[in-house]
Protein backbone atom coordinates (compact mmCIF):
# COMPACT_ATOMS: atom_id res chain seq x y z
CA UNK A 1 0.00 0.00 0.00
CA UNK A 2 1.37 3.41 -0.99
CA UNK A 3 2.19 5.60 1.97
CA UNK A 4 0.93 9.20 2.10
CA UNK A 5 3.34 12.11 1.83
CA UNK A 6 4.98 12.93 5.16
CA UNK A 7 7.21 15.75 6.38
CA UNK A 8 7.15 17.45 2.98
CA UNK A 9 6.86 21.09 2.02
CA UNK A 10 4.05 21.04 -0.53
CA UNK A 11 2.57 23.69 -2.80
CA UNK A 12 -1.01 23.19 -4.00
CA UNK A 13 -2.24 25.70 -6.55
CA UNK A 14 -5.97 26.27 -6.95
CA UNK A 15 -6.60 25.05 -3.38
CA UNK A 16 -10.16 26.41 -3.19
CA UNK A 17 -11.40 24.29 -6.09
CA UNK A 18 -13.71 21.29 -5.98
CA UNK A 19 -10.76 19.08 -6.92
CA UNK A 20 -7.92 20.50 -4.82
CA UNK A 21 -9.60 21.41 -1.54
CA UNK A 22 -9.89 17.73 -0.48
CA UNK A 23 -6.20 17.33 -1.40
CA UNK A 24 -5.26 20.20 0.91
CA UNK A 25 -7.39 18.71 3.68
CA UNK A 26 -5.69 15.33 3.38
CA UNK A 27 -2.11 16.61 3.09
CA UNK A 28 -2.48 19.16 5.89
CA UNK A 29 -3.43 16.47 8.40
CA UNK A 30 -1.20 17.28 11.41
CA UNK A 31 -0.34 13.60 11.82
CA UNK A 32 1.56 13.70 8.50
CA UNK A 33 3.83 16.59 9.46
CA UNK A 34 3.59 18.30 6.08
CA UNK A 35 3.93 22.03 5.51
CA UNK A 36 1.20 22.77 2.99
CA UNK A 37 0.91 26.03 1.07
CA UNK A 38 -2.01 27.10 -1.08
CA UNK A 39 -1.64 29.56 -3.97
CA UNK A 40 -4.69 31.21 -5.54
CA UNK A 41 -6.14 34.60 -6.35
CA UNK A 42 -8.37 34.26 -3.26
CA UNK A 43 -10.94 36.73 -4.52
CA UNK A 44 -13.30 35.65 -1.73
CA UNK A 45 -11.91 36.06 1.82
CA UNK A 46 -14.05 33.19 3.08
CA UNK A 47 -12.43 30.84 0.54
CA UNK A 48 -8.99 31.75 1.84
CA UNK A 49 -10.15 31.28 5.41
CA UNK A 50 -11.46 27.82 4.55
CA UNK A 51 -8.04 26.77 3.23
CA UNK A 52 -6.24 28.21 6.26
CA UNK A 53 -8.64 26.47 8.66
CA UNK A 54 -7.43 23.19 7.18
CA UNK A 55 -3.92 24.05 8.38
CA UNK A 56 -2.41 25.35 5.14
CA UNK A 57 -0.56 28.62 4.65
CA UNK A 58 -1.81 30.79 1.81
CA UNK A 59 -0.35 33.18 -0.74
CA UNK A 60 -2.61 35.38 -2.88
CA UNK A 61 -1.27 35.75 -6.41
CA UNK A 62 -2.45 35.78 -10.00
CA UNK A 63 -0.31 33.46 -12.11
CA UNK A 64 -1.10 35.56 -15.16
CA UNK A 65 0.88 38.44 -13.67
CA UNK A 66 3.90 36.38 -12.69
CA UNK A 67 4.27 38.42 -9.49
CA UNK A 68 5.28 35.59 -7.17
CA UNK A 69 7.73 37.30 -4.80
CA UNK A 70 5.60 36.36 -1.78
CA UNK A 71 5.75 32.66 -2.67
CA UNK A 72 8.62 30.54 -1.30
CA UNK A 73 10.65 28.62 -3.85
CA UNK A 74 11.91 25.73 -1.77
CA UNK A 75 9.08 23.24 -2.03
CA UNK A 76 9.67 19.51 -2.10
CA UNK A 77 6.73 18.85 -4.41
CA UNK A 78 4.20 20.94 -6.33
CA UNK A 79 0.63 19.94 -7.19
CA UNK A 80 -0.52 22.39 -9.85
CA UNK A 81 -4.33 22.22 -9.97
CA UNK A 82 -5.05 25.88 -10.71
CA UNK A 83 -7.16 26.62 -13.78
CA UNK A 84 -8.92 29.73 -15.06
CA UNK A 85 -12.09 29.46 -17.18
CA UNK A 86 -13.15 33.07 -17.70
CA UNK A 87 -13.92 32.61 -21.40
CA UNK A 88 -11.49 35.39 -22.32
CA UNK A 89 -8.84 33.72 -24.50
CA UNK A 90 -6.14 36.30 -23.85
CA UNK A 91 -6.47 36.20 -20.08
CA UNK A 92 -7.02 32.44 -19.86
CA UNK A 93 -3.93 31.73 -21.96
CA UNK A 94 -1.92 34.08 -19.74
CA UNK A 95 -3.15 32.48 -16.52
CA UNK A 96 -3.14 28.84 -17.61
CA UNK A 97 -0.29 28.55 -20.12
CA UNK A 98 2.07 31.42 -19.38
CA UNK A 99 1.23 30.99 -15.69
CA UNK A 100 2.70 27.50 -15.43
CA UNK A 101 5.93 28.68 -17.06
CA UNK A 102 6.18 31.69 -14.76
CA UNK A 103 5.56 29.47 -11.73
CA UNK A 104 8.19 26.93 -12.76
CA UNK A 105 10.67 29.72 -13.46
CA UNK A 106 10.10 31.09 -9.97
CA UNK A 107 10.61 27.65 -8.44
CA UNK A 108 13.79 27.08 -10.45
CA UNK A 109 15.31 30.27 -9.01
CA UNK A 110 15.36 28.68 -5.56
CA UNK A 111 15.58 25.03 -4.60
CA UNK A 112 13.56 23.35 -7.35
CA UNK A 113 11.00 20.69 -6.36
CA UNK A 114 11.86 17.04 -6.81
CA UNK A 115 8.53 16.58 -8.60
CA UNK A 116 5.97 18.84 -10.27
CA UNK A 117 2.48 17.50 -11.05
CA UNK A 118 0.75 19.48 -13.77
CA UNK A 119 -2.94 18.59 -13.62
CA UNK A 120 -4.22 18.67 -17.17
CA UNK A 121 -7.48 17.23 -18.44
CA UNK A 122 -8.89 14.41 -20.52
CA UNK A 123 -10.62 17.32 -22.23
CA UNK A 124 -7.50 17.76 -24.37
CA UNK A 125 -8.51 14.73 -26.45
CA UNK A 126 -10.73 14.73 -29.50
CA UNK A 127 -14.03 13.10 -28.57
CA UNK A 128 -14.04 9.56 -29.95
CA UNK A 129 -17.09 7.70 -28.69
CA UNK A 130 -16.21 4.33 -27.18
CA UNK A 131 -12.68 4.30 -28.63
CA UNK A 132 -10.09 4.08 -25.86
CA UNK A 133 -7.79 7.08 -25.92
CA UNK A 134 -4.15 6.53 -24.99
CA UNK A 135 -1.66 9.23 -24.07
CA UNK A 136 -0.60 9.38 -27.74
CA UNK A 137 -4.14 9.80 -29.13
CA UNK A 138 -5.15 12.88 -31.16
CA UNK A 139 -5.87 16.09 -29.28
CA UNK A 140 -8.80 18.38 -30.00
CA UNK A 141 -10.91 21.35 -28.95
CA UNK A 142 -13.14 19.11 -26.88
CA UNK A 143 -14.90 21.46 -24.43
CA UNK A 144 -15.76 24.33 -26.81
CA UNK A 145 -19.51 23.89 -26.36
CA UNK A 146 -19.40 24.35 -22.59
CA UNK A 147 -16.13 26.20 -21.83
CA UNK A 148 -14.74 27.83 -24.99
CA UNK A 149 -11.20 28.41 -23.73
CA UNK A 150 -10.77 25.25 -21.68
CA UNK A 151 -9.35 22.57 -23.98
CA UNK A 152 -7.12 24.90 -25.98
CA UNK A 153 -5.70 26.44 -22.80
CA UNK A 154 -5.11 23.00 -21.31
CA UNK A 155 -3.21 21.92 -24.44
CA UNK A 156 -1.19 25.15 -24.42
CA UNK A 157 -0.42 24.72 -20.72
CA UNK A 158 0.85 21.19 -21.35
CA UNK A 159 3.24 22.52 -23.98
CA UNK A 160 4.55 25.19 -21.62
CA UNK A 161 4.95 22.65 -18.79
CA UNK A 162 6.90 20.34 -21.11
CA UNK A 163 9.17 23.16 -22.24
CA UNK A 164 9.69 24.45 -18.69
CA UNK A 165 10.54 21.00 -17.36
CA UNK A 166 13.44 20.88 -19.83
CA UNK A 167 14.49 24.51 -19.49
CA UNK A 168 14.48 24.56 -15.69
CA UNK A 169 15.32 20.89 -15.10
CA UNK A 170 12.24 20.25 -12.98
CA UNK A 171 10.96 16.64 -13.06
CA UNK A 172 7.36 16.91 -14.26
CA UNK A 173 4.37 14.67 -14.84
CA UNK A 174 1.34 15.81 -16.83
CA UNK A 175 -1.78 14.05 -15.58
CA UNK A 176 -4.79 14.10 -17.90
CA UNK A 177 -7.64 14.03 -15.41
CA UNK A 178 -11.03 12.64 -16.34
CA UNK A 179 -14.09 13.39 -14.13
CA UNK A 180 -13.13 13.95 -10.48
CA UNK A 181 -16.00 13.84 -8.00
CA UNK A 182 -16.69 13.14 -4.34
CA UNK A 183 -17.95 14.70 -1.13
CA UNK A 184 -16.85 18.08 -2.47
CA UNK A 185 -19.01 17.81 -5.60
CA UNK A 186 -18.12 17.36 -9.24
CA UNK A 187 -19.88 16.92 -12.56
CA UNK A 188 -22.20 14.15 -11.27
CA UNK A 189 -23.31 16.48 -8.48
CA UNK A 190 -24.24 19.15 -11.04
CA UNK A 191 -26.32 16.50 -12.79
CA UNK A 192 -27.98 15.68 -9.46
CA UNK A 193 -28.88 19.35 -9.03
CA UNK A 194 -30.34 19.39 -12.55
CA UNK A 195 -32.38 16.30 -11.75
CA UNK A 196 -33.62 17.88 -8.55
CA UNK A 197 -34.66 20.98 -10.49
CA UNK A 198 -36.35 19.06 -13.30
CA UNK A 199 -33.78 20.37 -15.81
CA UNK A 200 -32.89 18.31 -18.87
CA UNK A 201 -29.31 17.00 -18.93
CA UNK A 202 -27.56 17.47 -22.28
CA UNK A 203 -26.01 14.34 -23.77
CA UNK A 204 -24.30 13.82 -27.10
CA UNK A 205 -26.28 11.76 -29.66
CA UNK A 206 -23.33 9.35 -29.91
CA UNK A 207 -24.48 7.44 -26.86
CA UNK A 208 -23.69 6.33 -24.25
CA UNK A 209 -21.69 9.39 -23.12
CA UNK A 210 -18.61 7.65 -21.70
CA UNK A 211 -16.02 9.01 -19.26
CA UNK A 212 -13.82 7.79 -16.39
CA UNK A 213 -15.09 9.31 -13.13
CA UNK A 214 -12.66 9.03 -10.22
CA UNK A 215 -13.53 9.56 -6.56
CA UNK A 216 -11.53 12.03 -4.45
CA UNK A 217 -10.39 9.22 -2.12
CA UNK A 218 -8.69 7.54 -5.06
CA UNK A 219 -7.01 10.54 -6.62
CA UNK A 220 -5.70 11.68 -3.23
CA UNK A 221 -4.32 8.22 -2.48
CA UNK A 222 -2.63 8.08 -5.90
CA UNK A 223 -0.70 11.34 -5.59
CA UNK A 224 2.48 9.78 -4.11
CA UNK A 225 2.75 7.28 -6.98
CA UNK A 226 1.92 10.00 -9.48
CA UNK A 227 4.86 12.04 -8.17
CA UNK A 228 7.14 9.09 -8.88
CA UNK A 229 6.37 9.47 -12.60
CA UNK A 230 7.83 13.00 -12.73
CA UNK A 231 10.72 13.14 -15.17
CA UNK A 232 12.73 15.25 -17.60
CA UNK A 233 11.40 15.42 -20.31
CA UNK A 234 7.95 15.49 -18.73
CA UNK A 235 5.92 12.28 -18.70
CA UNK A 236 2.22 12.07 -19.50
CA UNK A 237 -0.36 9.79 -17.90
CA UNK A 238 -4.13 9.41 -18.21
CA UNK A 239 -5.80 9.72 -14.80
CA UNK A 240 -9.26 8.34 -14.13
CA UNK A 241 -11.44 5.61 -12.70
CA UNK A 242 -13.53 2.78 -14.16
CA UNK A 243 -15.49 3.65 -17.28
CA UNK A 244 -18.99 4.96 -16.71
CA UNK A 245 -21.43 7.15 -18.59
CA UNK A 246 -23.55 10.18 -17.85
CA UNK A 247 -26.56 7.96 -18.45
CA UNK A 248 -25.30 5.34 -15.98
CA UNK A 249 -24.38 7.67 -13.15
CA UNK A 250 -27.64 9.61 -13.52
CA UNK A 251 -29.53 6.32 -13.36
CA UNK A 252 -27.70 5.47 -10.12
CA UNK A 253 -28.42 8.93 -8.74
CA UNK A 254 -32.08 8.35 -9.61
CA UNK A 255 -32.10 5.04 -7.74
CA UNK A 256 -30.50 6.70 -4.70
CA UNK A 257 -32.84 9.67 -4.61
CA UNK A 258 -36.04 8.76 -6.43
CA UNK A 259 -35.39 11.59 -8.89
CA UNK A 260 -35.82 10.90 -12.58
CA UNK A 261 -33.11 12.08 -14.99
CA UNK A 262 -34.33 13.73 -18.18
CA UNK A 263 -31.92 13.78 -21.11
CA UNK A 264 -31.74 16.07 -24.11
CA UNK A 265 -29.69 14.94 -27.09
CA UNK A 266 -27.57 17.69 -28.64
CA UNK A 267 -24.27 18.03 -30.46
CA UNK A 268 -23.73 21.24 -28.52
CA UNK A 269 -22.13 19.43 -25.58
CA UNK A 270 -19.05 17.40 -24.68
CA UNK A 271 -18.70 14.10 -26.50
CA UNK A 272 -17.35 10.88 -25.00
CA UNK A 273 -13.73 10.79 -23.90
CA UNK A 274 -12.94 7.23 -22.84
CA UNK A 275 -9.44 6.79 -21.49
CA UNK A 276 -7.04 3.92 -21.99
CA UNK A 277 -5.79 3.59 -18.41
CA UNK A 278 -3.19 0.87 -19.04
CA UNK A 279 -0.23 3.13 -18.26
CA UNK A 280 -1.89 4.48 -15.13
CA UNK A 281 -2.75 1.02 -13.84
CA UNK A 282 0.82 -0.18 -14.38
CA UNK A 283 2.47 2.79 -12.69
CA UNK A 284 0.01 4.55 -10.37
CA UNK A 285 -2.53 1.83 -9.62
CA UNK A 286 -6.25 1.37 -10.08
CA UNK A 287 -9.10 3.31 -8.54
CA UNK A 288 -10.84 1.41 -5.75
CA UNK A 289 -14.05 3.36 -5.04
CA UNK A 290 -16.92 2.03 -7.16
CA UNK A 291 -19.23 4.51 -8.86
CA UNK A 292 -22.33 3.55 -6.84
CA UNK A 293 -20.47 3.77 -3.54
CA UNK A 294 -18.86 7.06 -4.52
CA UNK A 295 -22.14 8.61 -5.64
CA UNK A 296 -23.96 7.49 -2.51
CA UNK A 297 -21.26 9.08 -0.38
CA UNK A 298 -21.44 12.27 -2.45
CA UNK A 299 -25.19 12.59 -1.98
CA UNK A 300 -24.93 11.75 1.73
CA UNK A 301 -22.30 14.45 2.20
CA UNK A 302 -23.93 17.20 0.15
CA UNK A 303 -27.67 16.48 -0.03
CA UNK A 304 -28.58 13.85 2.56
CA UNK A 305 -32.20 14.98 2.43
CA UNK A 306 -32.45 13.55 -1.09
CA UNK A 307 -31.43 10.00 -0.20
CA UNK A 308 -34.21 7.44 -0.30
CA UNK A 309 -32.13 4.28 -0.82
Amino acid sequence: MTQPLRAQKILVTGPTSQVALPVVRALADPALGNEVWGLARFQKPEAREAVEKLGARTVAADLASGELAALPNDFDVVLHFAVVKSGDFDYDLSANAEGVGLLMSHLAAGSPPRAFVHCSSAGVYEAAGSTLLAETSPLGDNHRAMMPTYSLCKIAAEAVARTSARLFQIPTVIARFSVPYGDNGGWPWFHLMMMNGGVEIPVHPDRPNLFNPIHEDDYIAQIPRLLELASIPASIVNWGGPQSSIEDWCKILGELTGLEPKFRETTDTIGSVTLDLSHMHETVGEAKVGIREGLRRMVAARNPELLVD
